[in-house]
């Protein structure tokens, strides 16, 4: 079995590799919580997904590709090839959907190559430099870099770390920002990863495709009928539309500027469905390891290089894609690091002969469990037949002993393997003040609530704090400062009328900052957006402004960032988003207050 973990582990051919007379273009698609049984091509009658299932009849179709039960591990995994807990990835929220920075990454391989690099949408493995997409191997970026975002219409977002106000439907507005980088750099080689954040919750769409699925009957119901929340799959499907109508318009443009064959397209998705629904029969859903939670559709089209309408059957994973398509492109990957994937173009010529057997792992909160081209073994010791039983109904560990203490051993070494950061014990600062990158932003995902202080909604990510009602109540942030110097705070915050006058004050060490609410800015929450309501542990978001405390001098270290009042004349402080610290240039002429 160790020798079947090895085999991961293999040096990358395309260093040896000559490289095509062209270097390709690459875009790689990525929905958010797309499940398996989402797309017509696979099977789902009630689905509206004409683009993707001409895209597939045109592609190589994997048939058991593999994720994580959940977003942030999915992407680290398709972005260093390696797996997650590796690049110190273990959640998706307050820091722990980080990736290290000394991981490279895909983006960093074809920047170096010469390729204009550009991301688009949902990032999702760091927020401040260095963990931002900027600082690995993207050039441009547009999007959020959340683990989800509470507005999808004329969303407040970032372009390469600068707040700016999207546009429209946020799916269309990803797409239109990423054919935009495909026309501008349609002279040379590009890698454009448009990462979309639907069908992610909360659960909005534009009313022409709400339209097509509102009253519609739900003929392909999921395992578990009584915990199917209908309303919630007819609006995935209208989602899943939309999105399917964006990847029409990129491939459409591809064509129309003649780059289709020179062009490897990949479309895929993070993890499976946040809630039940059809998946064929597959037990599971997002966050399990079980078949529905991290088995997703795969799709590869290059031209004419491969047989198109094909299906691999040999089982394969994020992992993969990094090795992959360096090796078609011919360049090195970045780094020297081992890799957990392999790559996939023999299998994608249709030679399987002579493919090395292989494990593939999932893993989620401690929770691992292990493939093979036959078997599935869960984290609970069970052992399946996936061949036979892909619904995973009849455990067969009591009658293959020796299979199930093959897969046992084969997880522990893998978890002794890949374990190198512990998930009860991720001790890593948020970085600020990089002088290549001036601008931290330190959102309330991030942060932590002492006394009265509470989240807006459970889930971390695009929440805010409020309750924040007392002089004994503060906020903090475990922040490590990169450069001695003058910084402008801000803080993003709302403050209904009457409270105006509070008198703040924010430390890091020796700094001290201090600031008053001058004026009130109470907006109302942004309740016109969604399609049916969304889930109690997502927040309602509003539109914050941002208040300044001024010019403040920091020096490089560690220590906690806190925030607390030391007047309140209301009944409360403010609401809070977060705060920004902008190193200013050395040769700022700005005063300290």
């Amino acid at each position: 079995m160790k020798l079947l973990l090895a085999l991961g582990l293999l040096t990358h051919a395309s260093l040896f590799a000559a490289a095509p007379a062209q270097r390709p273009n690459i875009v790689v698609i990525l929905a958010d919580d797309q499940g398996w049984g989402d797309l017509g091509y696979l099977g789902n009658k009630d689905a509206r997904t004409p683009n993707i299932d001409r895209f597939a009849k045109q592609s190589v179709s994997f048939d058991r590709f593999y994720v994580q039960p959940v977003c942030a591990p999915t992407r680290a995994e398709f972005l260093t090839g390696r797996y997650h807990p590796r690049s110190g990835v273990h959640g998706v929220s307050t820091g722990a959907e980080r990736m290290n920075p000394d991981e490279r990454t895909i983006a960093d391989a074809f920047r170096a190559a010469g390729y204009a690099t550009g991301a688009f949408g949902k990032w999702h493995n760091g927020s401040q430099w260095p963990y931002h997409p900027n600082a690995r191997g993207f050039t441009e970026f547009y999007g959020f870099t959340s683990g989800h975002w509470g507005e999808y219409y004329d969303a407040p977002l970032e372009h390469n770390g600068q707040p700016v106000r999207g546009r429209g439907y946020i799916a269309d507005d990803f797409t239109d920002h990423a054919i935009a980088f495909i026309e501008q750099n349609r002279a040379k080689p590009f890698l454009c990863y448009l990462a979309f954040n639907t069908p992610h919750s909360p659960y909005c769409v534009p009313a022409e495709y709400w339209a097509h699925f509102k009253d519609a009957p739900i003929t392909q119901r999921g395992a578990d009928g009584a915990g199917e929340t209908l309303d919630v799959t007819r609006v995935v499907h209208a989602m899943n539309e939309a999105l399917d109508a964006n990847v029409g318009r990129l491939l459409a443009r591809l064509d129309a500027l003649q780059l289709a064959d020179d062009t490897i397209v990949i479309y895929f998705s993070d993890n499976g469905p946040a809630g039940f629904r059809w998946l064929g029969g597959m037990r599971g859903k997002k966050g399990t390891t079980d078949e529905g939670g991290v088995r997703e559709p795969f799709l590869l089209r290059w031209g004419k290089r491969f047989p198109a309408g094909t299906t691999v059957r040999e089982i394969a994973g994020a992992i993969d894609l990094l090795p992959t398509l360096t090796s078609l492109a011919g360049i090195p990957r970045a780094g020297d690091r081992p890799l957990d994937g392999r790559d996939l173009t023999p299998l994608l010529r249709g030679n399987t002969a002579g493919w090395p057997e292989r494990l593939i792992f999932s893993s989620q909160q401690n929770r691992t469990s292990a493939r093979d081209q036959k078997y599935h073994f869960d984290f609970q010791g069970r052992l399946y037949d996936l061949a036979t039983d892909p619904g995973q109904t009849k455990n067969l560990a009591n009658a293959q002993p020796d299979v199930a203490a093959r897969f046992r051993t084969a997880v522990a070494d893998w978890r002794r393997d890949t374990r190198t950061i512990l998930t009860e014990d991720d001790t890593r600062p948020f970085p600020a003040g990089y002088r290549e990158f001036p601008r931290t932003w330190l959102p309330a995902r991030d942060g932590v609530a002492h006394g009265g202080v509470k989240r807006s909604a459970n889930a971390p990510n695009s929440s805010y704090f409020v309750n924040w009602t007392s002089p004994a109540d503060r906020i903090t942030w475990d922040v490590e400062i990169a450069t001695t110097g003058d910084y402008e705070v801000a803080l993003l915050s709302t403050c209904r009328t009457g409270d105006e006058g509070a008198e703040i004050e924010l430390t890091h060490g020796a700094t001290r900052s201090t600031g008053r609410v001058a004026s009130a800015w109470d907006p109302p929450l942004i309740t016109n957006q969604d399609t049916i309501p969304r889930p109690a542990a997502e927040s309602i978001m509003k539109d914050f402004h941002p208040l300044s405390l001024g010019i403040a001098h920091f020096e490089k270290g560690r220590a906690p960032l806190t925030l607390r009042a030391t007047n309140v004349p209301g009944k409360s402080v403010m609401d809070l988003r977060g705060v920004t610290l902008t190193l200013l240039p050395e040769n700022s002429s700005a005063q300290k207050p």
